[in-house]
């Protein structure tokens, strides 16, 4: 027979699959196992509003479910939200078991779950797979402990770290293969930021190519000045996802006709205050935005690395020199890869693609 990290391991895979499409609720991935050994019911939670992994475990199981364990990679809720409290439902089920990686970070579980189970007479077990569990869900994690987005820091240098050929030109550096991992990543997050000088010289749309995305991507523009022109190509593709424009309530009444047109274009304002950027993002917070992708540009990055905003780092790197005359990343300056936890590195085609987090896992 099988034993329980292999169960929670079943569990964990199932939850991965809902990678990308549960924001602003964690990946969770439930199985149910008799005496025997047999899995009798298993699920994951595919969707914000759709049942609960443990719910899908439940219904699939039946009958079968009474006397069994219930593996789950995070801790059964307790509380009314789009749906109704699991803990509830497993203890009419019957369950005798309960093992769990992790207990929830959001404030109206942390722990009750596991009481409430415990009352009901039912065995819980914490702790199988937490490592795991932990990392698929470090967003989640970060969004309740720190109440703000998790944030990705990206760039696409050259060898020489150099991310334009010249300032004020868009310059390609890394392969197609690049760009379809960058846009599998922009897939997964709720939200992509850049600068103004980023929508200034590029022009981009900011959204997700050669990928299904099943869900609005919110696109947010830091502009502090107001200096986004109304005609960028990103209004024109609010099919996709919202537009958030973070300014100042001075450069919004300093100019006001412009307010107005990209007001008329779709966009919404989230005005910076007192608080500076981690205001900023805190808010963005508030708009559920669990995951963010902080494209561009340089400026924008190292005030968030400064800031202590930054929780990843990816880094497309590509075979080629551009030379003294390039545009330095300034990441460079901030986030020494070598200094970041869980690093990964891959090829990507031609390129190499490195990843690594700026705190461990709790």
């Amino acid at each position: 027979m099988l034993s329980d990290i292999d169960y929670m391991n079943r569990a964990l895979d199932l939850a991965e699959r809902g990678r990308g499409t549960t924001s602003p609720n964690p990946m969770v991935g439930a199985v149910i196992v008799r005496g025997n050994g047999t899995i009798v019911g298993q699920g994951y939670h595919e969707r914000a509003g759709g049942p609960h992994a443990e719910i899908v475990a439940l219904d699939e199981a039946g009958d079968l479910a009474r006397g069994a364990s219930l593996y789950c990679t995070l801790e059964p809720c307790c509380h009314v939200g789009r749906t109704g409290p699991c803990v509830q439902r497993i203890a009419a089920a019957g369950l005798a078991r309960v093992i769990a990686a992790t207990v929830d970070a959001d404030p109206r579980v942390s722990g009750r779950g596991f009481d409430y189970l415990r009352r009901q007479g039912i065995d819980v077990a914490i702790g199988t797979g937490r490592e795991r569990a932990l990392r698929l869900n470090r967003a989640y994690f970060t969004f309740k402990t720190r109440h703000r987005p998790f944030v990705i820091m990206k760039a696409a240098t050259s060898l020489d770290n150099k991310v334009a050929a010249r300032a004020g030109e868009r310059t390609q550096i890394t392969s197609g293969d690049s760009h379809r991992h960058a846009h599998a990543v922009r897939a997964e997050v709720d939200a992509i930021a850049v600068g103004s000088e980023t929508v200034l010289v590029d022009d981009p749309m900011l959204t997700v190519r050669e990928i299904h995305r099943r869900r609005p991507l919110t696109r947010v523009l830091f502009d502090r000045r107001l200096r986004v022109d109304p005609s960028a190509r990103v209004f024109s593709t609010l099919d996709a996802g919202p537009v958030i424009i973070v300014t100042t309530p001075r450069s919004i009444a300093k100019n006001p006709a412009r307010a107005r047109e990209l007001e008329r274009r779709g966009a919404e304002w989230e005005p910076i205050r007192g608080g500076g950027l981690a205001d900023a993002f805190a808010r963005l917070g508030d708009r559920q935005i669990v995951s963010l992708l902080l494209e561009g540009g340089a400026t924008l990055q190292a005030a968030a690395w400064t800031a202590g905003l930054v929780d990843a780092v990816h880094l497309y790197v590509a075979p080629v020199t551009i030379g003294s005359g390039g545009v330095p990343w300034i990441g460079a300056e901030c986030a020494s890869v070598a200094s970041l936890e869980d690093r990964r590195t891959i090829s990507l085609g031609p390129d190499v693609f490195m990843e690594g987090y700026v705190h461990g896992i709790d």
